[in-house]
């Protein structure tokens, strides 16, 4: 063997082993990132289950004070054993509800569901192991009942307070993790106008990478090099994270991107194009033994639009009555500040595209449009009273569409409804528009709570309506409504 090839094989041997070991430092430096918050989270889970058990034994004692037969049940090694057997099946249960390796941005309404799943579940199987191995060890009846309330209770408050305490933390720099954004173009610097405005979420932007030519910066974060570099940026800058935004990218680019990363075994994370936002889960079906792939199926229809209209005549007849005194003191000040009358009545394109009057307390002042015609409320718009800001930006112009629900115009959560001019206009210009009226349209709606509504891109609101109508679920509508009330009075958005 020549001297050149023993040194081209100890070389190749050398480089091989120098990624080796960098795959193990990025591996551990992931992990490193990780167990703290882990870690502290397991610990206050079994706090929460031991005072879930506290908190439910207090509760029976007080509610059977004057019984004689309550304190045999509850001595103080049986409770130990019935703690020690909660707390083993608890963390098994979020274990396999993945409560340990939940992704950073999840909503604490999706958190608060799966405690409720994971907690319930946990609460049935401790009861059932307890009674099934150790039968002599007799419980109250009612004790589970107590502990299932109590516990889930304090997990929610227990993790609560570790969420907002790590929030706290990374906001000061402690376990960040390095993101990196392949894709300089606008769907890469929303990724970081995103993660900039939830610094709680613990994301750095290490930078980007793109291909275009000149392209040096993009909304602060640097561009490090071409995706033809991927692999070597990813382990120089010691990334933790890759979002690849290139919606349009062709699959061999995708593959080609991915496989870069995957031997360094971080999180790799795919903004998807128009077409997967658009349609619906992928279910599999057949034809005569043939597989198909079905995309594109309306959830929200048959006895599911039914129990819809029913929940929207209850939270519209409910919310009318409880907010009759704020609706009648918001339409004296309207009358009272400027010319006109409280209300302000507009065609709008609901179900099938048919018009309906909505109806909104007037915002802004009498014969606004007479010189500009149908145009889009802008920031800062002078044709706004005093009041009409006020309530522009808090949504309580709105609250008058609770009649629309009720007349069946609109839904509580649905597309949000457009002018017939506009209508024209977007359904010669973006692909399935119109489909977005199929159903009601809404007060509130999945593109809304998301940040898309005043002066933001109608492309993305048309994908966030169309995902909503073929995912739809009735939780899917407490979840928005519930986002909707959090983020009503802190929606930059909103004028």
């Amino acid at each position: 063997m020549s001297t050149s090839a023993s040194e081209s094989s100890a070389s190749s041997t050398a480089g091989a082993v120098s990624q080796r070991a960098l795959s193990r430092r990025r591996l551990v430096h992931g992990a490193r990132q990780d167990w703290p918050e882990r870690l502290t989270l397991i610990a206050v889970d079994v706090a929460a289950f031991a005072a879930g058990l506290r908190l439910a034994l207090d509760l029976y004692y007080r509610l059977n004070a004057d019984s004689v037969s309550v304190a045999p049940h509850l001595k103080s090694e049986w409770v130990l054993t019935l703690l020690a057997f909660k707390t083993v099946v608890m963390l098994v249960t979020f274990f396999l509800h993945q409560l340990y390796h939940q992704p950073r941005g999840v909503t604490r309404i999706d958190l608060v569901i799966k405690l409720f799943t994971a907690v319930s579940i946990g609460v049935i199987f401790t009861y059932a192991l307890v009674s099934l191995l150790m039968p002599d060890l007799s419980y109250p009846r009612v004790l589970p009942v107590y502990d299932w309330i109590t516990t889930l209770f304090t997990v929610t408050l227990f993790r609560a307070i570790h969420r907002a305490a790590w929030g706290a933390l990374r906001r000061r720099g402690v376990g960040l993790f390095r993101l990196l954004i392949v894709g300089a173009g606008p769907e890469g610097q929303d990724l970081v106008s995103r993660v900039n405005r939830r610094p709680w979420l613990g994301y750095e932007v290490v930078g980007f990478v793109d291909d275009k030519q000149g392209r040096t910066r993009a909304r602060g974060a640097p561009v490090l090099g071409k995706t033809t570099q991927l692999g070597e940026i990813v382990d120089e800058h010691r990334v933790d994270e890759v979002i690849i935004a290139l919606p349009e990218a062709p699959r061999q680019q995708l593959v080609s991107l991915v496989s870069q990363c995957h031997r360094d075994g971080l999180t790799i994370r795919v903004y998807p194009d128009v077409f997967q936002i658009m349609a619906s889960e992928v279910q599999v079906s057949d034809l005569d033994g043939l597989p198909l792939l079905t995309m594109r199926d309306v959830a929200l229809r048959g006895w599911r639009r039914s129990v819809k209209r029913i929940v929207d005549i209850v939270i519209s007849v409910t919310a009318l009555v409880v907010l009759s005194p704020l609706l009648l003191v918001l339409a004296v000040l309207v009358k009272l500040e400027s010319e006109g009358p409280a209300f302000y009545v507009q065609e709008r394109m609901g179900l099938d595209a048919r018009p309906f009057p909505i109806v909104k307390f007037r915002s802004m002042r009498q014969g606004a449009e007479a010189e500009t015609g149908a145009v889009w409320a802008r920031r800062d718009d002078p044709r706004r009273t005093r009041l009409g800001h006020f309530m522009r930006k808090y949504n309580l112009d709105e609250l008058p569409q609770l009649i629309n629900v009720l007349l069946g115009h609109m839904s509580i959560v649905g597309p949000r409804p457009e002018r017939p001019e506009f209508v024209a206009e977007f359904e010669r210009q973006i692909p399935r528009y119109m489909e977005r009226h199929r159903e009601r349209a809404g007060i509130t709606g999945w593109a809304q709570i998301n940040g898309l509504r005043g002066d933001t891109s109608i492309e993305e609101r048309t994908k966030y309506d169309l995902y909503y109508i073929e995912n739809w679920s009735l939780l899917f509508d407490f979840k928005i409504m519930a986002r909707t009330l959090t983020s009503a009075f802190r929606d930059p958005n909103a004028y």
